[in-house]
């Protein structure tokens, strides 16, 4: 995603993670298989970005690789619609992580966007999440003011975050990116999609500390995620089913 696609690489950098970006068809199968988790991401997408999404994620499904996908808009227009469907048509993900709007357009439910913003609320989209996880065998993840992710059978909530994440653009898509670092080293998708946005909503909480709008939010979210610790997290996270 051209949008934020610095911010999600040093977002990854700063919590411990080794990002590359690559969306090139002559490469992105062998970049794959060096990779720890696939993230696909339709935000700025085209066609030839499609097939290449396609041909990394039939890659990664081969080698056994985690894939995490990010709607961004679906339900705002057609190809971004029908982009994700192909794509979860076509590949076994691991996880899919949206806002409400995405999750239920995705779902085949009513669904209003504002461009790349929700205007559901998450609760709204609790029962297509549960069912459209148990329709992919995969976990869905709804970030909002309180997340909620789920597998189909186990709903967690995560109640870690901070208005000010909304303030500023591509928080969504690093919660993606860090769901995909979590990914790669545990195989509890649920578990691991859970821990990633709350240890996120952990660092947002004590970048608003430092911050005084969004413009220095933004730099202060990378430093809270690389001085966030495992007794920080211990202590502070809050994950509830």
């Amino acid at each position: 995603n051209f949008v934020v696609m610095n911010f999600t690489a040093n977002a990854l950098l700063a919590f411990g993670a080794s990002p590359v970006m690559a969306h090139a068809p002559e490469e992105v199968e062998e970049m794959v298989s060096f990779a720890g988790a696939l993230v696909l991401n339709i935000g700025t997408l085209t066609h030839s970005w499609v097939d290449a999404m396609l041909m990394a994620g039939k890659k990664a499904n081969e080698l056994g690789i985690p894939i995490v996908l990010d709607p961004v808009g679906a339900g705002a227009t057609a190809f971004r619609t029908a982009s994700a469907m192909k794509l979860m048509d076509a590949l076994s993900i691991n996880v899919v992580r949206g806002n409400a709007s995405e999750v239920l357009s995705l779902a085949g439910k009513d669904s209003q966007t504002k461009g790349v913003d929700a205007v559901h609320r998450v609760d709204e989209a609790e029962e297509a999440a549960v069912a459209l996880s148990r329709k992919l065998d995969a976990t869905l993840a709804i970030t909002g003011p309180v997340d909620l992710v789920t597998d189909g059978k186990r709903v967690l909530r995560v109640f870690n975050g901070h208005e000010r994440m909304g303030q500023v653009t591509g928080t969504g898509c690093t919660a993606t990116a860090l769901i995909g670092a979590f990914l790669a080293v545990d195989g509890d998708s649920l578990e691991a999609t859970a821990t990633a946005l709350a240890a996120y909503g952990l660092a947002g909480e004590d970048a608003a500390l430092e911050s005084k709008g969004p413009g220095s939010f933004h730099p202060a979210l990378l430093d809270a995620l690389f001085n966030l610790d495992t007794e920080q997290l211990v202590k502070k996270i809050r994950i509830k089913s």
